[in-house]
């Protein structure tokens, strides 16, 4: 009886219809190939084909694993954190090839010949998410920007798998790719600021017009210095979160100033003591103000609003895009911009 059970099993396994089989049999060539770990920029060990059985899945865009080498029309060319296999989302993040970064490119040009896109020249506008995001964290923001003409590309990077210098090696690519681009804006969210600076810190593109932080912790997060050896910590934020820790010898202590036009708006609950009682001074919840506040921004704002919701707020977006438009958060009025001497007291004061 048990030997006539196994048999019937196995003929079952064998006699399972052709479209089931044929779907498990492309799953399993879709799976990636290599395991091991890739520098920006570099390929997976691979053989010499150079054609994949492809399934167009629907992604989650790169949360936490991919970061963004390249773009072109919402079309985006993205790197594995860990094994460095490469695939081509369409705008929709629908995955339309994967492989070596020479084939997504390869599919690219294909379907850029097939569909006959060209280069979209214009003002363009780099978004760039913040630690545990992503580039839909940014949404509320993009909308109003291309509603106002601009091209927008939400940078995707794996925020808690790799180190502050390779995403911003990862931005350098992206980029490198925006041809018939003649000028170049970014708006950035928390730790999104410092990938900017750290891509500023080796390259120096002339298209490059204004950007605009959204609670960034430029001087260093109190916090993360706080839990910088805390396991947990350690764990969900990755190698990133050990560098946004303020610290005068650590990795934000050596980033450059923006050397062109850039402004600073800070969450704050308009206090002396601000929303997190282990930080000094008013805060956002998960930076102090004064942290912030970057010697040599061209303007500076606080607003009433939570860390984690400030690119969802509709008065920093009008900020954010009166900004990128005119060089001025406020519609009437000075500007505030944040002087040299004032920002080195504030940071030792907040220490």
């Amino acid at each position: 009886m048990f030997q006539r059970d196994i048999r019937h099993t196995i003929a079952s396994i064998f006699s399972m219809n052709s479209c089931r089989a044929t779907l498990l049999a492309l799953i399993c060539l879709a799976s990636p190939l290599s395991s091991v770990a890739a520098e920006p920029g570099t390929n997976p060990a691979t053989t010499e084909q150079t054609w994949r059985p492809n399934l167009k899945l629907k992604t989650m865009g790169g949360v936490q694993f991919w970061s963004d080498v390249h773009f072109f029309h919402g079309w985006h060319v993205q790197q594995h954190s860990s094994t460095g296999h490469c695939r081509l989302l369409d705008p929709e993040d629908v995955r339309h090839a994967w492989g070596t970064r020479e084939e997504c490119f390869a599919a690219l040009e294909m379907i850029k010949n097939k569909q006959e896109i060209l280069p979209k020249p214009g003002r363009t506008a780099i978004l760039v998410h913040g630690i545990v995001r992503s580039a839909r964290s940014m949404n509320a923001i993009r909308k109003r920007l291309e509603a106002d003409g601009f091209r927008v590309i939400g940078f995707n990077y794996a925020s808690t798998r790799i180190d502050i210098s390779s995403a911003a090696d990862y931005l350098h690519q992206v980029i490198e790719s925006l041809d018939g681009v003649k000028e170049i804006n970014f708006v950035v969210h928390s730790m999104g600021g410092l990938v900017v600076r750290s891509y500023l810190s080796k390259h120096r593109d002339k298209r490059i017009n204004r950007l605009v932080m959204l609670g960034v912790p430029n001087l260093g997060a109190k916090l993360a210095k706080d839990l910088k050896h805390n396991w947990l910590y350690k764990t969900v934020w990755g190698p990133a979160g050990q560098q946004l820790a303020k610290d005068p010898d650590g990795f934000i202590a050596g980033l450059p100033t923006p050397d062109f036009e850039f402004a600073v708006i800070a969450g704050s609950r308009g206090t002396l003591d601000g929303y997190n009682p282990l930080l000094p001074g008013d805060d956002d919840g998960t930076v102090a103000v004064e942290n912030t506040r970057l010697p040599g921004a061209t303007d500076f704002i606080t607003v009433h609003r939570l860390h984690s919701f400030l690119m969802y707020d509709p008065e920093v977006i009008d900020y954010t895009l009166r900004f990128l438009k005119e060089g001025r958060l406020r519609a009437e009025g000075e500007r505030h911009p944040i002087p040299q001497k004032q920002a080195a007291a504030d940071a030792a004061k907040s220490s």
